[in-house]
């Protein structure tokens, strides 16, 4: 891990509010993982975690960005949500959830003011669960945009303190 990434991982890991909100995704998705995860062009990278369902997941943790989902929310800048893996015309044949075994995902971009892309909000399950028509990815989007904020404000008072 790069210098600049272990950074953004502390940066997540300084903002207090982070163990509270992890666990209201987990609550109002009823999914047992939920994290958020700094992601670039070659690395994903755990910054904190919400781990319910002994998955084994751990801030710090990096796994190969091909294969993950989050690297396409990258792409695209928009939420993916999956109720249900092997009934989801997109997602039943994809290998992520093949390879990490979860049949429900929901993910939303968390893009600073400035409009860099840092990486993702993102919850999984083994089971499937009901997010499309649930208050989900409002929650989401709206933790994710608190979240930039509060990134926007560390990095402000890092910047200070170096002055």
């Amino acid at each position: 891990m790069t210098d600049s990434l272990a950074e953004d991982v502390a940066a997540i890991q300084r903002m207090a509010a982070v163990p509270s909100l992890l666990e209201v995704v987990c609550r109002v998705t009823g999914m047992g993982l939920a994290a958020i995860a700094r992601v670039t062009e070659e690395d994903w990278i755990a910054c904190a975690v919400r781990d319910e369902i002994v998955y084994g997941l751990s801030p710090g943790d990096e796994l190969p960005i091909s294969t993950t989902i989050c690297d396409e929310v990258r792409g695209h800048r928009r939420a993916t949500v999956i109720e249900h893996v092997a009934e989801d015309p997109l997602f039943h044949d994809h290998p992520t959830p093949r390879r990490y075994g979860f049949q429900s995902y929901i993910s939303v971009p968390i893009i600073r003011t400035d409009g860099d892309f840092f990486g993702t909000l993102f919850a999984i399950d083994m089971a499937p669960a009901k997010l499309a028509n649930s208050s989900a990815v409002t929650t989401f989007n709206l933790f994710a945009q608190l979240i930039a904020l509060q990134l926007d404000a560390d990095e402000r008072a890092v910047a200070g303190t170096r002055h």
